[in-house]
């Protein structure tokens, strides 16, 4: 028998090297593919894709613009009818419906595409909104439109408006039109806000929304009582509550003989008795008669 004279550990070694060089002509594994570039126009796209901000530019707005490092380049600019400022080397840039931040990025943008600047750094600041007003209506000390920011809330602007007469209601109602024409109505309770009972924040207001105080649910109460007159109704007021605001029953009174007058659905009153525990509506009529005795 003839025995290989690569047998035993050089046998071992050959194998080794024949392995290894296997290895080394064989292909190698394919490598991950390069991320695909990004668009030139994915921050156009970004911009298109946005939420509306709580501050929007809009046309008749002043804005002051500063471009870092190009003193030329600045100057206090106004958003024209069709939302577009002037913007030098630029020109015309549409920011109509842009947060400031926003529209810093799309001059950036502008100027960059157009190889003006290399690497701009450009900073919005509104100096006087005018697009962003809101109309306040109703039982309000003074009625109109107002200038709001992205931080104003109902109370703030109820307080702008000379605040809510005697008259008006603990109940706000804020009314948002849309794009679509459509008007979405929010229901606020300045009560419930001002106690904390209400945990939700006030809707925030956006420019051409409107405000309405309406007047708040009345009654009227005669008779035997020390002021008669028309009251406003408070949440959950009952017919002792009520009278007390009216003086309260006078000697000649009888807290026995006390009526109301209520309207019915169908637009006719329906006069029943009255206890001193039931819940008063809007329109009642209370009258408190005269002691029998």
């Amino acid at each position: 028998m003839r025995i290989s004279k690569f047998s035993g550990p050089r046998m071992l070694s050959v194998i080794a090297l024949i392995w290894s060089g296997n290895a080394l002509g064989a292909a190698a594994p394919p490598s991950p593919p390069s991320p695909a570039p990004v668009p030139a126009d994915q921050t156009e796209r970004e911009l298109a894709g946005f939420k509306a901000p709580l501050l929007q530019l809009g046309p008749g707005d002043s804005v002051a613009i500063q471009v870092y490092g190009q003193p030329d380049l600045n100057g206090t600019l106004y958003v024209s009818d069709d939302g577009t400022i002037p913007v030098a080397l630029a020109g015309a840039v549409k920011v109509d419906g842009l947060s400031p931040s926003d529209a810093g990025r799309r001059i950036e943008k502008a100027l960059r595409d157009g190889k003006y600047l290399v690497d701009p750094h450009v900073t919005v600041t509104v100096t006087e909104s005018r697009s962003q007003r809101v109309t306040v209506m109703g039982e309000v000390g003074k009625p109109g439109r107002y200038s709001v920011q992205s931080n104003t809330s109902p109370f703030d602007l109820l307080a702008e408006a000379g605040g809510i007469k005697d008259t008006g209601g603990d109940i706000v109602y804020i009314f948002h039109p849309g794009k679509d024409g459509n008007v979405a109505r929010s229901r606020v309770s300045l009560k419930s806000l001002s106690d904390g009972s209400n945990t939700n924040p006030p809707p925030a207001l956006n420019g051409g929304d409107s405000v309405f105080v309406p007047l708040a649910p009345q009654l009227y109460i005669y008779g035997e009582v020390t002021a008669p007159g028309k009251f406003k109704i408070e949440p959950g007021m009952t017919v002792v509550q009520a009278i007390a605001r009216a003086g309260g029953i006078t000697q000649r009174g009888s807290q026995n003989r006390i009526e109301i007058k209520r309207i019915k659905p169908d637009g006719s009153y329906q006069t029943t008795k009255a206890k001193l525990s039931d819940l008063v509506q809007a329109d009642d009529v209370i009258r408190v008669k005269e002691s029998i005795f």
